[in-house]
């Protein structure tokens, strides 16, 4: 997506980032993405021999370049936990494909990005416990059916009440708004809640999927978060992560106002918070 090359343009034009603060990920074996999918679905993607009906889940016709670009993005947000372990904190400009099941895409996605690098960290042991902080304005349906018997991770998930899926799976704590909710309602409730799943869960790295899809601007949220209310969601969680001492690694999740440049500053937003708290 243009968004994404357009996001980066503008964090160096603009100097809070510089050529040298990105790096180009790997592109993840097949070996290490079975650790969260199935053998079938793989081969179906890399033989190209999805159905009709499961390209229609997904939203587009898979191809190989598609499918490259899926394990692109899910190899650098592992390498983004590898560098937040180390460093406090690491960002993905792609990333939240959170509707991917194990043996399914949905909801335009592919690969369940932030579920591979779970599963791959927790494999090799580099951690024990997970903490997926998925703000997106939709349900992370594919991670919760994912880790829905995994102990060692925790998803938490404040979404649409109604938007999609229609079908919700069951997070380990789901937080439903009706549309139209504004600022005070969404950040009260960030603020009442993030603080002691933090206490309760105690993780040694979170993932935070942060959509931009809850601004009013937006097309597909339904909700009515303002641009600041947005910013001031970002600076809460990088907050509370950077005050526990949780290496995090942020992602981008969704964004579809129709002004570009409206989601363009909002995930611009997010870097610049996390270049004032953390550098």
């Amino acid at each position: 997506m243009i968004k994404y090359e357009l996001l980066r343009d503008q964090l160096e034009r603009e100097g809070t980032l510089e050529s040298s603060n990105f790096f180009s990920p790997r592109t993840l074996q097949d070996t290490s993405i079975l650790l969260t999918h199935t053998e079938t679905y793989l081969d179906k993607l890399n033989r190209l021999l999805l159905s009709k009906k499961e390209e229609r889940a997904i939203g587009f016709p898979v191809r190989e370049d598609l499918i490259q670009r899926g394990k692109h993005i899910a190899g650098g947000t592992f390498d983004c936990a590898i560098n937040a372990l180390e460093h406090g904190i690491s960002m993905n400009i792609a990333g939240g494909t959170h509707h991917s099941f194990a043996d399914r895409g949905e909801g335009f996605c592919v690969f369940n990005d932030v579920a591979i690098a779970s599963n791959l960290l927790l494999a090799h042991e580099h951690v024990k416990q997970i903490l997926v902080i998925d703000l997106d304005v939709h349900q992370g349906n594919g991670t919760a059916k994912i880790f829905e018997e995994e102990p060692q991770v925790f998803s938490l998930s404040f979404h649409g009440a109604k938007n999609y899926p229609l079908r919700k799976e069951q997070s380990d704590l789901d937080v439903e708004f009706a549309d139209g909710t504004r600022d005070a309602e969404y950040l009260g409730r960030l603020r009442n809640i993030l603080p002691g799943i933090i206490e309760t869960v105690q993780p040694d790295i979170a993932f935070y999927i942060s959509g931009v899809d809850i601004l009013e601007s937006d097309q597909l949220g339904r909700l009515s978060i303002s641009k600041q209310g947005c910013l001031h969601r970002d600076q809460f969680v990088l907050q509370q992560c950077k005050r526990n001492n949780i290496p995090l690694v942020v992602v981008m999740g969704g964004g579809y106002s129709k002004r570009i440049s409206e989601i363009v500053e909002a995930h611009a937003n997010t870097f610049r918070v996390a270049q004032e708290l953390y550098f």
